[in-house]
């Protein structure tokens, strides 16, 4: 069987001064997405039509290991990396996220069972039940920016119309989750690339009606399922901006993912809490 891994190239995630990349993504997408000239507006079918594209796109048939980085920034504190494996069964919807570093974090979990969120502590031995506004070890990070889209599935749609974000054309897609849904937050405004329908930024709103984040996702990757025989994609790096403390900024990168099938057994409590003896 022909299996394709998509290997680490890059060096250790480290903080770095800002270089030429850096301040070219802030030039290209922290623009204010501005409206294009205008264009025939998506319709109901249209838009349910980009966010099924969105989710078929990153969805496997079979399992999905991925090695990911997170760099969290905080005013008055250094930089926290961590470094954690992310296991996905997207068929049964399972899902559990294991960190690797640092020492202190090692052997910390989240495992989804059914639709409830478990987090693992092994210096107490204790699982609590988090919600899907849990922050992945203490970053801007949530569960879902992790795991496969279900944006169809999950949330309502409304068209807001074709704006330009920095040098690219954009739908703007205003999304309401629907009733029974558990998702982060309940509004989620998106801007999807017209020519890829890659996500290049999300805003997620409160119920109050108040910005908690905004997440870019300017680097997108491929690769090729066996099981499903297509590619499967993946945001390869991701940057959050807490909307509430200012000063607080996650960047995630995904830089391994393997579609290899993975241990029958592996989401369970029991698997995830042998990890850290």
């Amino acid at each position: 069987m022909r299996v394709h891994l998509l290997a680490s190239t890059a060096a250790p995630f480290v903080a770095a001064a800002p270089t030429l990349a850096a301040l070219s993504f802030v030039a290209t997408f922290l623009a204010v997405a501005t409206p294009a000239a205008p264009a025939f507006a998506l319709d109901a079918d249209g838009v349910k039509k980009v966010l099924q594209t969105i989710d078929d796109r990153q969805r496997n048939t079979g399992d999905h290991k991925s090695l990911v980085y997170i760099q969290t920034k905080e005013k008055n504190r250094e930089d926290v990396v961590m470094e954690a494996v992310v296991y996905r069964r997207d068929a049964s919807d399972q899902f559990m996220i294991l960190l690797l570093k640092p020492k202190a974090e090692r052997g910390k979990g989240y495992l989804k069972i059914d639709k409830n969120l478990w987090m693992y502590d092994p210096t107490v031995g204790r699982w609590d039940r988090r919600t899907e506004r849990e922050r992945i070890a203490g970053s801007d990070s949530r569960r879902a920016d992790f795991d496969e889209s279900r944006l169809a599935e999950e949330y309502t749609a409304e068209y807001k119309g074709e704006e330009k974000l920095g040098k690219f054309a954009v739908h703007h897609i205003k999304l309401t989750e629907k009733p029974g849904a558990d998702v982060p937050y309940p509004v989620t405004e998106l801007w999807v690339d017209k020519e890829t329908n890659n996500v290049l930024k999300r805003q997620d709103v409160a119920a109050s009606g108040k910005l908690m984040r905004t997440v870019y996702t300017p680097k997108w990757k491929k690769i090729f399922s066996e099981s499903k025989k297509e590619d499967v994609w993946y945001p390869a790096e991701i940057r959050i901006y807490d909307e509430v403390e200012k000063d607080n900024s996650t960047i995630v990168l995904i830089q391994e993912v393997d579609l290899r099938p993975l241990q029958e057994n592996i989401f369970t409590k029991a698997w995830l809490e042998s990890k850290s003896r």
